[in-house]
């Protein structure tokens, strides 16, 4: 009876922190995970290694050739080498007044290590973004010194559970300047009582979000609390039985 105790309190810890801990694969992902359409950004291509085994030796970026970007420039990182590469357009794009015919396929660090339990940070400064397109995605090739290679290339389906490898992937969203510009000219016609309710209302739905925040911290500390009491109340019947 004591070890069913026993097992049901390993199994609750276990259990516990599976839950809050949320899946444990690392993955290529791109920073911050979305930009505004039509513009440039800054970008950061986050590679944790999470092999324990080998070290991270070169990151393969494609891009997209359906979005072909005109403007892409690294940034260096120190320890390594960076080569950009280039296609011919089959359809030549104007940016600036400038007629462009060729545009970034492929951009590839290489020559430095990242060790087990490090990451790396890939920055790039990309433009003129997609204005007609909600997302880019960046299929991406990670190589270990003991010559295993990762291939981030699957794409996640709307509805479906997230693939195991997936593919680095940078949202596009309305440009921000135009949502504000937008959103003024509409208050600009509302009488002066319907701003201020409108205001309230934006207070309100701060004041819920940040609730709800502070709810589900609260729940996930109550979580690991259980988990480690189940622990101890394992270990402490355990003695008993011993």
């Amino acid at each position: 009876m004591k070890t069913s105790r026993v097992s049901f309190a390993a199994a609750l810890a276990a259990g516990t922190v599976l839950l809050l801990s949320g899946p444990a694969l690392a993955h290529v992902g791109v920073q911050p995970g979305e930009a505004a359409k039509g513009g440039y950004a800054t970008i950061d291509f986050k590679v944790p290694n999470e092999r324990d085994n080998a070290s991270t030796t070169q990151l393969e970026v494609n891009f997209p050739v359906d979005q072909p970007l005109t403007s892409v420039m690294p940034q260096d990182v120190p320890g390594w080498t960076v080569t950009v590469e280039k296609s011919k357009l089959d359809k030549p794009l104007t940016v600036h007044g400038k007629q462009i015919n060729e545009a970034v396929t492929k951009v590839t660090w290489s020559g430095g290590k990242i060790e087990p339990g490090k990451f790396q940070q890939f920055p790039l400064s990309v433009g003129k973004l997609p204005e007609n397109a909600d997302q880019m995605v960046f299929k991406s090739i990670q190589t270990y010194d003991n010559g295993e290679v990762t291939r981030w290339i699957e794409e996640a389906k709307e509805g479906a559970a997230e693939p195991q490898n997936p593919a680095p992937v940078l949202k596009l969203t309305a440009a921000k300047g135009a949502d504000h510009h937008d959103a003024g000219d509409k208050n600009a016609d509302k009488p002066t009582a319907e701003n201020a309710k409108d205001g309230e209302h934006g207070h309100d739905q701060a004041d819920a979000e940040h609730g709800s925040d502070t709810t589900a911290r609260a729940l996930g500390i109550a979580g690991i609390v259980i988990g480690l009491g189940g622990v101890a109340f394992g270990v402490a019947s355990r003695r008993r039985s011993a």
